[in-house]
């Protein structure tokens, strides 16, 4: 508590402002210390209610405050929820006798320290599992069992838990009358092409839908030793190839020069904008649909249509798709385009300004940089492109084509005189808001940011 009701968190060594308080708010949020019922305040009719929601939103976006579920007489823990993702609250669905429950085919529960979690890639919260008999009868449910019946188990685990676990996609209602197994049951078709493996590296290997820590945070140093930079020789005779006699500087071959020089830029030149024109040159050169060709049902597989762009794609599959986050480029208006690379052209999405900004604000810190890109790119996946062919290895692929196509960014803007630097963090939450897309239908899977580069100094390229 500061003067005149600001309110703000301190934690290893860090201080975040919260914003400022009535005075009865900031007296009621001291018992967040103890815990406080969320019965206490959701209704909303007491003064300050709407207040206190505001302050847990703002913790829960910085990843300060849980909720458990405790037992009536004892008040131990039996469950807590920890939110992954800034909007997560706490609601249960409703649930009938009748209703048959199974677990869902991403849910998974894992040792985590001293503690078992139950997390979903699907969930908004995991839940800490304090009590081993839950955990047991939480585990039943990989086949599914209606609630009268687990009602008849010696530890029930209540029907508010398994609301909460339904509404976060870790239980579904198992409905008899539709037909196929638990997987066509469970959602529609583009998460029946998701394999359970990459559906989790994708959810917790970007920003977005988990809460741990994230990016180049050097959690190992002072416990094991750096790997060196160039690996040192396997043993035996060395075959010494600076000795075979190789091109002259002057003589070397274009895409030969232009890998040498190709590197980083993180700082761009404001006064000097990157053009439409020069933009329209380089998505031309680097991403544009050159033909289109169709395969008939046959030996090669089922009749499917194919698109050829000028980088490799596995399979032809070439389910990347570019979208511009425009912040200063001569002749475009600033916002948010997705790149119909079959029609050669820019097409505004709407979003909201925050949005905006907060996707190139993401990119900036990400770059480490004194200020937003001019084009930030990201590049999206349809996921099911790939893995309506391909199983157990489509979400690798596709971070394969990812690096091609980076890469294939790279030589071009190099080509066309401009900067460009890939982005390895990205937060897939925020870019399903900005387009309204579900984050397993088409996600982000890379970044890269264009522009009118500045030379400032060694330490700028990489």
């Amino acid at each position: 508590m500061q003067a005149g009701g600001t309110i703000a968190a301190r934690f290893h060594h860090h201080s975040v402002g919260l914003g400022t308080f009535s005075t009865d708010a900031a007296r009621r949020a001291q018992e967040l210390h103890a815990g406080l019922p969320l019965a206490s305040f959701g209704s909303g009719r007491r003064s300050g209610d709407k207040e206190i929601v505001t302050l847990i939103q703002r913790l829960a976006r910085h990843g300060l405050v849980e909720y458990p579920i405790w037992r009536s007489r004892t008040h131990a823990d039996q469950v807590v929820i920890e939110p992954q993702i800034p909007d997560y609250w706490p609601r249960t669905s409703q649930l009938r006798g009748s209703d048959a429950l199974a677990l869902s085919r991403f849910a998974y529960m894992r040792r985590r320290g001293n503690d078992m979690v139950l997390e979903s890639p699907r969930a908004g919260a995991l839940f800490r599992i304090c009590d081993s008999k839950i955990a047991a009868a939480l585990a039943m449910l990989s086949v599914p069992h209606r609630i009268k019946q687990l009602r008849l188990l010696d530890v029930f685990p209540g029907i508010e838990l398994l609301g909460l676990l339904l509404d976060c996609q870790i239980l579904f209602k198992v409905d008899a009358r539709r037909d196929g197994g638990l997987r066509q049951i469970e959602g529609d078709n583009n998460l029946i092409l998701w394999d359970f493996h990459d559906l989790l590296f994708h959810a917790r290997s970007t920003e977005g839908r988990h809460a741990n820590p994230l990016g180049g945070v050097y959690q190992y140093a002072g416990v094991i030793p750096p790997l060196p930079a160039v690996r040192p020789r396997w043993p035996g005779k060395k075959i010494d190839l600076r000795k075979v006699p190789a091109a002259h500087p002057a003589d070397l071959s274009p895409g030969t020069r232009l890998l040498r020089e190709r590197h980083s830029i993180r700082s761009f030149d404001e006064r000097r904008p990157i053009t439409l024109a020069e933009l329209a040159r380089f998505l031309d050169g680097a991403a544009r649909v050159l033909s289109r060709w169709k395969n008939d049902a046959g030996d090669a597989g089922p009749a499917a249509e194919y698109a050829v762009r000028p980088y490799p794609s596995a399979g032809a599959s070439y389910e990347l798709e570019l979208y511009l986050a425009v912040n200063n480029c001569d002749r475009l208006a600033r916002g948010f385009y997705h790149y119909d690379a079959g029609g050669h052209a820019l097409v505004a999405v709407g979003v909201r300004p925050h949005e905006l900004e907060a996707l190139l604000t993401g990119a900036q810190l990400a770059m480490g940089a004194s200020a937003a890109p001019q084009i930030l790119i990201t590049i999206a996946a349809r996921f099911g492109r790939m893995s309506w062919k391909y199983s157990s290895i489509a979400y690798s692929l596709i971070l394969k084509n990812v690096g091609v196509l980076t890469q294939t960014l790279y030589l071009m803007a190099t080509d066309l005189g401009l900067g460009g630097c890939a982005i390895g963090s990205f937060n897939i939450d925020l870019f399903a808001k900005m387009t309204g897309l579900d984050f397993h239908v088409e996600g982000p899977v890379g970044q890269f940011a264009i522009g009118r580069g500045m030379e400032s100094n060694a330490s700028d390229r990489h």
